[in-house]
C-alpha cells in the first residue's frame, strides 16, 4: 500500500505549513499557517480518505439565525463545508478528499478554501461566536 502519510508530510511541507503534531501510527497531522488564518487545523489520513477539520467557534444549540446563516454560506464554499460536532455546539470547517488519486493541487485547495472562507467570513464568524 502506498505510504499516504508520507504524501500528505511532504504537500505540507512544499505547502510551508508548520507541523505542530504529527503521529503516524495514528494517522494525524495538526497543522498551522497563522498568516491564512489556519490554526491547529487537524488533517487524518484515514484510507481511503483524508479528513480536515478545523474548530472554528462555539454557538447555543438554540441559534437558529447562526445555524441558517452557516447553512447558506456553505453554498458559497469551493471545497468543505461548516458543520457540527456531536455536541450541536462546535462549529467546525470539515473536508475529506479521496486518497487514492490525490494530488498537491486538489490538497492544497482545500487549504485556500479554508483560508479564503475564513478571511471573507471573519467578521461573521466573531459575531457568531458571541452569541
Amino acid at each position: 500500500m502506498k505510504d499516504y502519510f508520507g504524501v500528505i508530510k511532504d504537500y505540507l511541507n512544499e505547502l510551508e505549513l508548520e507541523i505542530k503534531y504529527q503521529s503516524e501510527s495514528e494517522g494525524v497531522f495538526i497543522v498551522s499557517n497563522e498568516q491564512d488564518g489556519i490554526i491547529n487545523l487537524i488533517i487524518c489520513v484515514a484510507y481511503p480518505i483524508v479528513i480536515f477539520e478545523q474548530y472554528l467557534f462555539e454557538v447555543q444549540p438554540d441559534a437558529y439565525t447562526v445555524f441558517k446563516e452557516l447553512l447558506q454560506k456553505n453554498r458559497d464554499i469551493i471545497h468543505g463545508a461548516f458543520v457540527l460536532d456531536t455536541s450541536g455546539r462546535k462549529v467546525i470547517f470539515r473536508d475529506s478528499l479521496q486518497l487514492e488519486n490525490l494530488d498537491q493541487n486538489e490538497f492544497g485547495a482545500t487549504l485556500n478554501s479554508l483560508s479564503l472562507l475564513l478571511s471573507e467570513y471573519s467578521e461573521q464568524i466573531i459575531n457568531f461566536s458571541k452569541n
